[in-house]
């Protein structure tokens, strides 16, 4: 008897052990979805692979950290993409490379997802979707965007202005005016301070000031007319955002172009307080910066990829990248969630949330570095006085036609 025991002891015990090895052979036979993206200083990135990892049955992401070096980590992607390699399933991408790699075919479309989904490209901020765009495809979705606001000093302009600018239903000859009208008011030395330096930073304001490019002429002169007036500071040809900033903060202008990071360095580092500054859209749009993700055309994990990108992108991913990392959300629908408003002041803001109705792409060429390159000595010439205003003009058209054709929010679905 004490051996029938004995033997059945063993095989109950055999049985949990080949059960439990079941177990773990069952999990580790997880598809990986290995995702490239920057290194995070906030939890965000590993919270929402770890909540994707968790409502998955099939598939388990794997964060590749790559540099934060935006321009090693575009050439260590390209290196691998070019040879066709599938070690990376999801590809994190700065705004601006996602027309080079839908070019080069390195990235999939999307567009039969969102359509199997029933996503719109309304679901999204909007010129994080144009700048996915590429030869009439969606090649990409919004990971986070940023984008470019105006600060406004709303301790001195009237309140009336103020409802004015948040609304965003004004011009640049709006700005020029109240510029001119308020320097010098509260102890400021400049009216209005942006980035004008010929650099990248040039091609995202020349964007706002010429509407999305539709009026090259028009912006052109509004950025001289700021110049000429001495609204803005006699060294604005070499203003980056962050001599921008340093003005703002230290309470040395009335109005600043900048990103939101400013917001933060006002609290941090300024010399008045966020209680004295609110923050508008530009008149005709903020450049949208930030990062896109893409799905590797040689994975061989395709339907797993588009499950992460779905989770990411989609609310829940979006809502968790916001809260734990301060992150704007590129899902619209997200915007109006309590939690993330909360934890956000600037998503309670209603010139903020307006200027996230309005940004605009930069142009989507397959050689984009070029086409920027070409626009910058373009518009900084004319703004240094070395070029005229038709020479000018031109040469941003022929920088413009190496890029995709624009198409603008009333043209799309």
């Amino acid at each position: 008897m004490k051996r029938i025991v004995a033997v059945a002891l063993s095989l109950v015990m055999a049985i949990s052990l080949v059960a439990g090895i079941g177990a773990d052979v069952f999990a580790a036979e997880k598809t990986v979805i290995n995702f490239a993206a920057q290194g995070d200083s906030t939890p965000a990135t590993q919270a929402v692979i770890d909540a994707f990892n968790a409502s998955q049955e099939e598939y388990e992401a794997v964060w590749v950290d790559m540099t934060n070096d935006s321009g090693a980590m575009r050439t260590q992607l390209i290196n691998s993409l070019k040879a066709g390699s599938d070690e990376y399933d999801v590809i994190s991408m700065d705004v601006v490379w996602a027309g080079e790699f839908a070019a080069a075919g390195y990235i999939a479309a999307l567009d039969g997802f969102m359509r199997d989904n029933d996503l719109s490209i309304r679901d999204y901020n909007q010129g994080s979707m144009s700048a996915g765009k590429y030869d009439g495809k969606q090649f990409a979705l919004p990971f986070f965007p940023d984008l470019g606001v105006l600060y406004v000093r709303k301790d001195i302009v009237s309140e009336d202005e103020l409802a004015m600018l948040e609304s965003g239903e004004y011009t640049w000859a709006d700005v020029l005016d109240l510029a001119v009208q308020y320097k010098g008011e509260a102890e400021t030395v400049d009216g209005f301070v942006y980035q004008s330096k010929q650099y990248e930073g040039l091609v995202c304001n020349f964007n706002e000031f010429s509407d999305n490019w539709r009026d090259i002429a028009g912006g052109l002169e509004a950025m001289k007319n700021l110049q000429d007036a001495g609204a803005a500071p006699e060294n604005i040809l070499v203003y980056t955002e962050g001599e921008t900033a340093n003005s703002f903060i230290k309470g040395d202008s009335v109005f600043a172009r900048n990103w939101p990071y400013q917001w933060g360095a006002i609290a941090s580092e300024g010399e008045i307080t966020q209680d004295q500054v609110a923050i508008a859209p530009l008149p005709m749009g903020g450049t949208v910066g930030g990062w896109l993700l893409g799905v590797n055309a040689n994975s061989s994990n395709q339907d797993g990829a588009l499950a992460l990108i779905s989770f990411i992108t989609g609310p829940e991913g979006q809502k968790i990248m916001s809260m734990e990392g301060g992150y704007l959300p590129g899902f619209n629908a997200v915007l109006e969630d309590e939690e993330v408003i909360e934890s956000n002041l600037l998503l309670s803001m209603p010139g903020f949330l307006n200027a996230l109705e309005t940004t605009i792409s930069r142009p989507v060429a397959e050689d984009y570095a070029a086409v920027s390159d070409e626009l910058q000595q373009a518009v900084h010439g004319y703004l240094a006085g070395d070029t005229e205003l038709e020479d000018a003009v031109a040469a941003v058209e022929e920088a413009l036609a190496k890029a995709e054709p624009f198409e603008y929010a009333d043209e799309e679905e």
